[in-house]
């Protein structure tokens, strides 16, 4: 049984929450989020609380997880979502220009990557915020700026997560003098 499904959903206050059709709309100062239910889940809005229920045991494992949908839509469109990522090299340089991020990242060309809709990136002292209403679209996007060039194992170059620890691996030369070298 989950203990987190049946938990109420308290709706903040500059929230807009309508149910039609099997799909919940939010809308609050950051923008409008809808999350379409799966089979055998329904959301029933009483007051100032969103209460997700089953219809039958074999949608009982979804509860969970569209009430923690729900919420996360609810933070979304009141306080909204944010990744950080850190460029980690010499002459790693980030510009954000509208919608637009531009990475030099040790290529011989500029990386571009457009923001999805939504989706807003800012740029200071080599660390790029990315943020909007959607959490899964947040994440999905960091992660795609993280690939363009991640960290590499021996210097640590790259783009990572802010606060993530690259464990180094020991170069050659450390192979070298821990080894029995003969000629």
């Amino acid at each position: 049984m989950s203990r987190i499904g049946k938990k109420p959903i308290s709706i903040e206050k500059g929230v807009t929450v309508s149910i039609e059709n099997g799909i919940v709309h939010f809308s609050g100062s950051r923008g409008q989020l809808d999350i379409t239910l799966g089979d055998g889940v329904r959301v029933k809005q009483t007051d100032s609380n969103l209460v997700v229920s089953v219809a039958n045991e074999e949608s009982r494992p979804l509860q969970g997880l569209f009430r923690t949908l729900l919420n996360n839509a609810i933070i979304g469109v009141t306080g909204g979502w944010t990744k950080k990522l850190e460029l980690v090299g010499v002459g790693f340089r980030a510009e954000s220009t509208g919608s637009e991020l531009t990475l030099n990242v040790g290529f011989s060309h500029s990386v571009k990557i457009k923001a999805p809709s939504g989706i807003t990136f800012t740029v200071s002292e080599n660390k790029i915020t990315v943020s909007g209403a959607d959490k899964y679209l947040v994440g999905e996007t960091a992660a795609k700026v993280k690939a363009v060039k991640p960290p590499e194992h021996y210097k640590g170059k790259g783009i990572r997560y802010e606060g993530e620890i690259i464990r180094k691996k020991a170069g050659k030369a450390a192979k070298v003098v821990g080894g029995a070298a003969t000629k």
